[in-house]
């Protein structure tokens, strides 16, 4: 089949990683770890969150819908690796490609505003620390969830109807093993200026940037108010409580910046997607590692859960 001939298109095929069938096995035996390691690290925190009355606190709240929005990414962008190889299938519709670029983008905003919403209750507890329970109660934090989940979709919504007006395609084949947004415009022979406009506008302006702006100053309130601290014991507790939260903000911008603030011409698909399985695997699963090695309180949680099994 000459795939340079295509127009139009039913269906797109997912080329993977790798052709190389001894790659493919490793490839599938990592990406099977990893995704177990995800699922069993993220969902040990969400569970720790629900059952341990301990962990019932506004940050392991949100730290629960991050644990959330984890493990469906990686479900997302990794699921094809392992069934195509299972099934030898390496086909996905063209419907079933735009649900996928839409539920993937939604979920990143959806992190983004997670992340925030945490930075602002790291700035409540650290800066304004008497007010703190009267300020973060249940009530706003539901709400602020809601308000993060809500938007997130919201947000995409308008690139995933936009979508469907692609008729045309150079070609069928996704360099990737997933679909994701940029290798399926660069496929199009379609206007996509609107699109790629409207991901600059929404996806990097709105949906990172600003709330990059919202925690990179509700950091300058914290590290402010930690020098201001006489004790360095003090400082060094103070700056404790928010360093995990930092940490995974760090690297979650890091990804995104290296793997979308880039115009998509410039973009070279075949080496890109192994960046992007590197971020696809390993961010998901920093999470509950950061969290669980720096963080007593979950640690605690985990010897109590066992302490429990046992008796």
């Amino acid at each position: 089949m000459d795939h340079s001939n295509v127009t139009t298109t039913t269906y797109f095929i997912i080329t993977g990683i790798s052709e190389k069938p001894l790659l493919q096995v490793f490839v599938f035996l990592l990406v099977l770890l990893i995704y177990l390691l995800t699922l069993g690290g993220n969902i040990t925190i969400f569970l720790l969150v629900c059952l341990d009355h301990h962990l019932h606190t506004p940050m392991y709240f949100f730290l629960a819908n991050l644990s959330i929005l984890d493990v469906s990414c990686s479900t997302i962008t990794l699921h094809k690796i392992l069934i195509s190889f299972i099934s030898g299938d390496n086909t996905v519709s063209v419907v079933q490609c735009y649900v996928q670029i839409f539920a993937f983008l939604s979920l990143i905003c959806d992190e983004l505003l997670i992340l925030t919403a945490m930075s602002y209750d790291r700035y409540v507890a650290i800066c304004n620390p008497l007010r703190y329970r009267l300020i973060m109660d249940s009530k706003l934090c539901v709400l602020l969830a809601s308000l993060c989940w809500s938007l997130g979709f919201l947000e995409c919504l308008p690139s995933f109807i936009e979508l469907f007006k692609l008729t045309c395609y150079k070609s069928n084949v996704v360099d990737h093993f997933f679909c994701d947004v940029v290798p399926v415009l660069k496929l199009s022979c379609s206007d996509t200026s609107f699109l790629q406009l409207y991901i600059i506008i929404v996806g990097a302006f709105i949906s990172g940037f600003i709330p990059f702006v919202l925690t990179f100053f509700s950091y300058i309130f914290i590290i402010s108010t930690i020098l201001s601290i006489r004790s360095s014991s003090g400082r060094r507790k103070a700056f404790y409580t928010c360093s995990s939260h930092l940490t995974v903000v760090l690297c979650l911008y890091a990804s995104l910046v290296f793997q979308y603030l880039r115009p998509t011409s410039s973009v070279n698909l075949s080496s890109n997607k192994y960046f992007f399985l590197f971020n696809a695997a390993a961010v998901p699963i920093l999470n509950p590692l950061i969290y669980s090695l720096k963080n007593k309180d979950v640690k605690d949680a985990v010897s109590r859960r066992i302490r429990l099994a046992v008796i």
